[in-house]
């Protein structure tokens, strides 16, 4: 399964689309006034199914995960120099990256792939491929790309 993540060109704020490999939406993103960055996930009816909010005051970007209103986690940005690392506290996950931290993998805690995210570079916007084999993760995924986007926008 693939998800295109498309920031919108024209927004105030962190606004994305998301389409299926059919080109259909099925998923928007609106960024909502607040300190540090508050992303609300919505479905295709609108209604609102997810949160990405960045925690303040922190030395590093750090942002938590919801669920509708539960919390499911958080991606945190660990010091390093050159190569971004995040650390992950979700579903037992962990992330791989490159250099720039575009490309990453998301994997397991034995090893295993779960999603695979690249970016797209010649594009206006902010353009990434999610790929996955559990459509049941699909939201976990995307609100993890989310975080690490935004932690990435966040370091300049």
């Amino acid at each position: 399964m693939k998800l295109l993540f498309k920031q919108r060109f024209f927004s105030w704020f962190d606004s994305y689309d998301i389409y299926d490999e059919y080109g259909n939406t099925v998923y928007t993103v609106e960024g909502k006034l607040s300190w540090g960055h508050c992303l609300h996930i919505l479905d295709v009816q609108g209604e609102h199914i997810g949160t990405v909010q960045e925690k303040v005051l922190t030395m590093l970007p750090k942002f938590e995960l919801y669920m509708g209103n539960r919390y499911i986690g958080q991606v945190k940005r660990e010091f390093s120099f050159f190569i971004p690392k995040y650390t992950l506290d979700c579903m037992g996950w962990n992330i791989e990256g490159d250099i720039m931290g575009w490309d990453y993998r998301i994997t397991d805690s034995f090893g295993n792939g779960v999603a695979s995210v690249e970016k797209k570079i010649w594009n206006w916007t902010d353009t990434y491929e999610l790929s996955f084999a559990d459509g049941g993760n699909a939201l976990y995924i995307l609100m993890i790309v989310l975080a690490i986007d935004a932690a990435n926008c966040s370091n300049g």
